[in-house]
């Protein structure tokens, strides 16, 4: 029976590499990289609590209280959220 080569390899002191491993924090994706939130298939479900929570916030903080709608989908949403971190951030 011929030497099993993955034996051959441990006792040569040789392996795989490990596996990448990203950090999305370390190294975020740029905008460029993500598809528009319309081309989302999530994009028609109602927008989440969190969501809802966090662009209510920031509608509020810009001064734009008609920018928070109860009945926007996650694409609008994820748009509006944005658009008000934009304005709140300069």
């Amino acid at each position: 029976m011929p030497p099993d080569p993955k034996v051959d390899d441990r006792a040569a002191g040789r392996h795989e590499d490990p596996p990448e491993v990203v950090d999305p924090k370390a190294d975020p994706v740029s905008s460029a990289d993500q598809p528009d939130p319309e081309e989302w298939v999530i994009g028609l479900e109602p927008m989440s609590a969190a969501q809802a929570s966090y662009l209510k916030e920031l509608s509020e903080k810009a001064h734009e209280p008609e920018a928070y709608d109860p009945e926007l989908d996650k694409a609008e949403a994820i748009k509006r959220i944005d658009q008000l971190k934009n304005e709140t951030e300069s």
